[in-house]
């Protein structure tokens, strides 16, 4: 009986080990997975043979108890054994981060460009609805959109003068910088309007402004919020490049005369977005509150702009014909999504401008070149092909700027 009692004993000994074995190592999967979630699970074999850490902390992955927190744990380095706070944080996380930020805020206006692309190469729009469209988006969409966000500033209007300079000394120099590179790439004297066109007219309204309304709206020093600032800082902008395109333009075949300034004048007087934000402003500073049915019905209409006008960009693209030429389209694209931003970074931050302002201002800088630019460059007889490709290869170049900048300032 002895014996036998001994040999139940030592059977029963082991059972109990080998549960507790497991509850042992069930409590040490349940440790691990909250270490995961929280982002402070250290691998002893795999961190310590890439870095050379040995811990010396009593916790291990697959150990009972609570993981270390954040400077609990020393290391001695291979190098002098200097302890030093080991960081739990993995370091992917912030990468991670940002590239979320990114496809948060590109993929929509991009896939929208791209749905209106292949829409149009598809066939499933009719060859009249992109002009039709973009007609409802000029003349109705983007008043609507500028009057209403500035309508509802009231009478404390901040100030987004600073990044409005910004921005105007930084398409000016890149498009000074286009004349020389422009003789440097062969483009004769009478297309040089149209490879300039291309470097200082960005597509603020339609492929920047929704960039930034991806962003949070959050409020910048001056009081104004972010989308705010953004409209009051395009709305100027557009009335300077349909000046300057045409001057440029015209320039570029010896046509420019004082008689042209009248009619320049008028047309100008007359364009839907600078007469909304004009329109808004005085609103604003009057004091006076939009009706709620008037506010809800132009917020309705703002909300189809911009939508509408991605799916015209992708669709203006296939509809271009690009002529077959890409290095001087891809010299100016490099220029207008690559050299403004730069440049716009190097005037911002002498000006001091705060982060999220240089942030903003290089994204529109960084915004490719409009589509309006090929119907002016046809109209005034431009290089239509330059203009075209300018357009396309922006496009695609701004892809990569746009990421840049988001992800990284």
């Amino acid at each position: 009986m002895v014996a036998g009692d001994s040999a139940v004993w030592r059977m029963e000994f082991r059972r109990v080990g080998r549960e507790r074995n497991s509850r042992r190592g069930r409590r040490g999967d349940e440790n691990r997975g909250e270490a995961k979630s929280a982002g402070l699970i250290y691998d002893e074999t795999h961190e310590s043979r890439e870095r050379g850490v040995t811990l010396r902390s009593g916790w291990r992955p697959g150990r009972g108890g609570s993981p270390p927190q954040r400077g609990e744990n020393k290391r001695s380095c291979s190098s002098g054994g200097v302890a030093s706070g080991i960081n739990l944080r993995p370091r992917r996380a912030a990468v991670d981060f940002d590239r979320v930020l990114i496809l948060n805020t590109l993929a929509p206006v991009f896939l929208l460009i791209a749905l209106g692309a292949g829409l149009q190469a598809s066939r499933f729009l009719s060859p009249g609805f992109l002009r039709e469209a973009n007609r409802v988006v000029y003349w109705v969409g983007l008043p609507a959109l500028l009057f209403s966000q500035l309508a509802r500033l009231g009478r404390g209007v901040g100030d987004a003068t600073p990044m409005l300079g910004v921005m105007l000394a930084a398409t000016v120099a890149v498009a000074l910088i286009s004349y020389p590179v422009a003789a440097g790439m062969g483009v004769r004297p009478g297309a040089k309007g149209t490879f300039a066109q291309a470097v200082l007219r960005g597509n603020l309204a339609f492929v920047g402004l929704p960039i930034i309304y991806e962003l949070p709206d959050v409020t910048l020093a001056g009081g104004l919020s972010l989308r705010t600032a953004a409209v009051l800082t395009v709305a100027p902008m557009m009335v300077f490049f349909n000046i300057t395109s045409v001057m440029a333009l015209l320039a570029s075949r010896h046509q420019v005369a004082w008689a042209m300034a009248w009619p320049l004048l008028k047309q100008l007087a007359s364009t839907p977005p600078l007469v909304a934000s004009l329109a808004g402003l005085g609103w604003a500073w009057a004091g006076w509150t939009l009706p709620t049915m008037l506010d809800q019905a132009l917020g309705s209409l703002g909300e189809m702009a911009l939508p509408l006008g991605l799916l015209g960009v992708g669709g203006s693209l296939v509809t271009v014909n690009l002529g077959g030429k890409w290095a001087k389209p891809l010299a100016a694209a490099l220029l207008k999504t690559v050299a403004a931003p730069a440049l716009g970074w190097l005037v911002g931050r002498c000006a001091g401008l705060g982060p999220v302002e240089l942030k903003t201002v290089m994204i529109f800088l960084a915004a490719p070149t409009a589509v309006v630019s090929f119907t002016v460059a046809s109209e005034l007889k431009g290089d239509e092909p330059l203009a075209a490709g300018a357009i396309v290869v922006s496009t695609l170049t701004s892809m990569v700027t746009l990421a840049i900048i988001v992800g990284v300032f």
